[in-house]
């Protein structure tokens, strides 16, 4: 593609990040383009693994990756609450990347969505316990892409715990870790469900030189049964602009950057 035709299709796939999906008219309308010229920047965006082709329009590609698992329901369940919030935090993290760094994921539908973000970057190196994340980003030659390895020990998650994620983690120093959370609180800190799950995320913690937690503003103010980590240990939070003021300072007089979105 010459190059106004690739900011073009970047501006489609940006818009297509936001919203998850939109008509060629749609997509015609936000950049100023023939409705032909959308349908052939999608032909190029999908056969780079980017989008999916739909009548009339397109959408992020992503949940095909999720074939194998169709008789699971709970995650794409938890994938549509928050939706449009959880893809906004996941662009601006996305943003936060520079292309050679390596950073960590965790598992969960936030840090999905940052994944998603990522499809198109290059030079990236990311390293993560969620084997979803893994499969989804597996076939981009642009990304480098290290699963810790482990078990998988519960339903209706795609997290590896265990004793072999433990020991690979100690091998690997990360430039940002974005942790999701099933609780962020100013005095008991990032919390999830299990304990094994707070153990691997807590070593990711300690290998990385900036911690960004990503979470929608449900799960801000909330503690889950298993700390990660305490506060002083995040350098940042994104979250959608739904959550409550008042928290959000308790944090932020902590020295805690947060970002709305």
């Amino acid at each position: 593609m010459t190059a106004t035709k690739q900011d073009r299709a970047t501006q489609i796939l940006h818009l297509l990040l936001q919203k998850g999906k939109g008509s060629v008219e749609e997509l015609a309308l936000a950049v100023d383009a023939s409705p032909a010229s959308v349908r052939r920047d999608l032909i190029k965006l999908e056969e780079r693994g980017l989008v999916n082709r739909r009548h009339g329009g397109a959408e992020v590609a992503g949940k095909m990756a999720y074939e194998p698992f169709r008789f699971d329901a709970a995650f794409p369940l938890r994938e549509e609450r928050f939706a449009d919030e959880k893809r906004r935090i996941a662009l601006s993290a996305a943003a936060m990347v520079a292309d050679g760094e390596t950073i960590a994921l965790s598992p969960g539908t936030t840090t999905t969505q940052v994944a998603r973000s990522l499809r198109h970057r290059e030079g990236i190196h990311i390293v993560t316990s969620a084997v979803n994340i893994g499969m989804e980003l597996s076939s981009l030659p642009n990304l480098r892409i290290t699963l810790t390895g482990g078990a998988i020990r519960w339903p209706g998650s795609f997290s590896m715990v265990g004793a072999t994620a433990f020991d690979s983690l100690q091998r690997l120093f990360f430039d940002k870790l974005f942790l999701g959370a099933c609780g962020v609180h100013p005095k008991h800190g990032i919390t999830v469900i299990e304990s094994d799950e707070a153990l691997i995320l807590n070593e990711m913690v300690k290998h990385s030189k900036q911690v960004v937690v990503v979470a929608d503003s449900s799960k801000i103010g909330m503690i889950s049964a298993m700390q990660v980590c305490p506060i002083e240990q995040v350098q940042c939070i994104i979250t959608d602009n739904s959550a409550e003021p008042g928290m959000l300072e308790l944090f932020e007089r902590q020295g805690v950057s947060v970002a709305l979105v």
